[in-house]
């Protein structure tokens, strides 16, 4: 990331060279940011209207946080995007920066972050890796 909260989003994850559009939003409880093409964003509020734990007023309430807190960014020529203080600040990202890919999204971590989910998640992986037969 660069002084400007700038970043350069993996080429692999581009379908296009510049004026890409991407939803960027702090996940609520994880301390990344999700990055999402405006596809997968906009199939966010059918997903909280389908939570089975949840009132009508708690969804509700649910769907205005994300989309409030939602930033859209487009792609410079060099494939960045910018991201908010805000965000950044949310996040923890200062300095280095991991990308981790999603089918329908990608996350932007601080390194230190990453790390610590990473070494915490190992366990889990291996037991549903291992439960669906991978």
């Amino acid at each position: 990331m660069d002084a400007k909260k700038r970043v350069a989003v993996p080429a692999s994850w581009l379908s296009k060279d510049e004026g890409e559009i991407f939803h960027v939003i702090p996940h609520p409880s994880e301390g990344y940011l999700m990055v999402m093409p405006p596809e997968e964003f906009g199939r966010q509020e059918e997903l909280f209207q389908s939570s089975p734990n949840a009132s009508k007023g708690e969804k509700r309430q649910a769907i205005r946080k994300f989309y409030g807190e939602a930033h859209t960014t487009t792609t410079d020529r060099q494939g960045r995007i910018l991201l908010t203080e805000k965000h950044c600040e949310r996040a923890g990202l200062a300095g280095e920066i991991v990308f981790a890919g999603g089918r329908s999204r990608f996350e932007i971590w601080s390194k230190d972050r990453h790390a610590a989910a990473e070494a915490s998640q190992t366990d889990a992986y291996k037991r549903v890796a291992e439960d669906i037969g991978l």
